[in-house]
């Protein structure tokens, strides 16, 4: 069991970074794999980039490949996502969430944060 938390969203231009950040409380976040989702008004959620226990990754996004990096930190129990070269068609609610095992579906993840906005202009 463990409790997410998702910050560092906020509105940006074009062409800005932000990097997410996802705490984890309760157990030890070293335990799980990790993805980060995004879900635009009117569109599916969908994986951003993932991470396993272990540091394995799965694909990113093409979307977002070359301006987007995950990271984890176990000794601070936190995951990162950071966001470079950002675009408006980048805006949507991030969310982080865990499973046990490196999968890429929504619905494949156990917990979820509350998710935080980012917001893109031009």
């Amino acid at each position: 069991q463990v409790q997410l938390v998702e910050s560092g969203g906020g509105s940006v231009q074009a062409g800005g970074s932000l990097r997410l950040s996802c705490a984890a409380s309760g157990r030890a976040l070293s335990t799980y794999a990790v993805g980060w989702f995004r879900q635009a008004p009117g569109k599916e959620r969908e994986l951003v980039a993932a991470i396993s226990w272990s540091g394995e990754l799965s694909p990113y996004a093409d979307s977002v490949m070359g301006r987007f990096t995950i990271s984890r930190d176990n000794a601070k129990n936190m995951v990162y996502l950071q966001m470079n070269s950002l675009k408006p068609e980048d805006t949507a609610v991030y969310y982080c969430a865990a499973s046990f095992t490196l999968v890429r579906g929504a619905h494949e993840y156990d917990y979820w944060g509350q998710g935080t906005q980012v917001t893109v202009s031009s």
